[in-house]
């Protein structure tokens, strides 16, 4: 009885650029532990075909020349130099607060926590 946890030869072939087969799916279900129909493993041989058809025309165009990127434009650092700054003091950033407590901004309780 073969090791059903082994890698088959037609997993290898689909990745290599070969069709994946209904077989194939319900191979890596039984694997998987999913339970699928047989119109289910049929829709996702197809899905997981085109899938891998599209991951080798991609691996086709990539050249060695060209070095990968993540973006599309050359990002720069947008960011300003930290600088200090004088700012509000508490009482005026509190001043046009309608209530306020301890320095802080007081608002309404909205759950029923006790503090």
């Amino acid at each position: 009885m073969p090791d059903e946890h082994a890698a088959t030869g037609s997993a290898e072939e689909a990745a290599s650029g070969g069709a994946i087969t209904r077989d194939d799916v319900a191979h890596l279900a039984r694997l998987s532990r999913l339970a699928l129909r047989e119109d289910e493993l049929e829709h996702l041989a197809t899905q997981l075909g085109d899938i891998i058809s599209a991951v080798a025309r991609v691996q086709e165009v990539a050249a060695e020349d060209i070095p990968p990127t993540s973006h599309a434009l050359a990002l720069t650092n947008v960011f300003r130099a930290d600088e200090l700054r004088p700012g509000l003091t508490p009482e005026q950033a509190l001043a046009g607060a309608p209530a306020s407590e301890q320095q802080r901004f007081k608002v309404p309780r909205i759950l029923d926590e006790e503090a």
